[in-house]
């Protein structure tokens, strides 16, 4: 027993005084008096807000055993500090045991999956119930915060295994999409050259044609008495030879043995002049069926 009649109590704490065994007063922070030898302190309680961490082993729907770690942040309550004090003798073992309850009857109605995405529900559920309990016994609630789910080591591996599986499966997927694409474009321009080049060969067909008729036009005017046949034999001639000078001058060129007399340059003249004439005939039927 304290003889002196005197005594100080802390910030944000609060000293239970009793005379002769029975409550007398709660005196708050600062300097106070008390009746030595029938006054005493029979104890002081912390006003701070605490925080209660609390580990809990459980298992979800499909069979998962976890760890959930809840943090419960609590006080005293100033208008009853007389009830926290004399009515509930352990304040964490009492919050502890709600908690345990809560998260027992919360996780095993989820998927472990759903546990991840509803912590908040779990925690909100957790202060609901600690809320109305804790009011009866002088303490308040602040916050509570599922701060871990931690499943078995073998469960997380598998979860990582099928997480980087889903990942791989995306990436190919995106690697197809840009192969497909690369495809496409290359064909689009293979499309595009191959119309190009069709265009300049036909272009130079006409720039042929167009030459040619000139050279027949021209002929005719120098030469008197000159067929339009007699020139088209003339061309086909030079450009026989011209085409022997070519592969004669290649310095690679296979060797080429073709006949070579005037008989056979005729027969080649022939055959071209009777292929004109047979397309000019088709020609023309086509165009009087049409």
């Amino acid at each position: 027993m304290d003889p002196r009649p005197f005594f100080t109590v802390q910030q944000e704490s609060a000293a239970i005084v009793q005379r002769l065994g029975k409550f007398k007063r709660i005196a708050s922070a600062g300097f106070h008096w008390k009746l030595p030898i029938f006054d005493r302190i029979k104890g002081r309680i912390n006003l701070r807000v605490r925080q209660l961490d609390t580990q809990v082993e459980t298992k979800t729907s499909d069979n998962v055993f976890v760890h959930v770690v809840v943090s419960v942040q609590f006080f005293v309550i100033r208008e009853k500090i007389y009830e926290a004090f004399y009515r509930l003798n352990n304040a964490e073992a009492q919050i502890q045991s709600y908690v345990f309850d809560v998260v027992r009857a919360q996780v095993p109605r989820l998927k472990l999956d759903d546990v991840f995405e509803k912590k908040e529900e779990i925690a909100e559920a957790v202060k609901a119930e600690l809320t109305d309990v804790m009011d009866d016994f002088g303490y308040g609630i602040q916050n509570v915060l599922v701060t871990d789910i931690d499943p078995d080591a073998k469960v997380k591996a598998a979860m990582n295994e099928i997480n980087a599986a889903e990942r791989e499966c995306v990436a190919a997927e995106q690697k197809g999409e840009a192969e497909k694409i690369l495809k496409v474009k290359s064909a689009e321009a293979d499309a595009e050259s191959m119309a190009l080049a069709g265009k300049g060969i036909a272009d130079q067909r006409l720039a042929i044609i167009e030459g040619l008729r000139e050279s027949v036009t021209e002929f005719q005017e120098a030469i008197a008495g000159a067929s339009a046949q007699d020139v088209m034999n003339l061309i086909l001639m030079t450009q026989y030879f011209d085409t022997l000078k070519e592969v004669g001058a290649a310095s690679k060129t296979n060797t080429i043995l073709i006949p070579h007399s005037p008989g056979h340059l005729t027969d080649l003249s022939n055959q071209i002049r009777t292929a004109m004439i047979t397309a000019e005939q088709v020609g023309g039927a086509a165009n009087r069926a049409a």
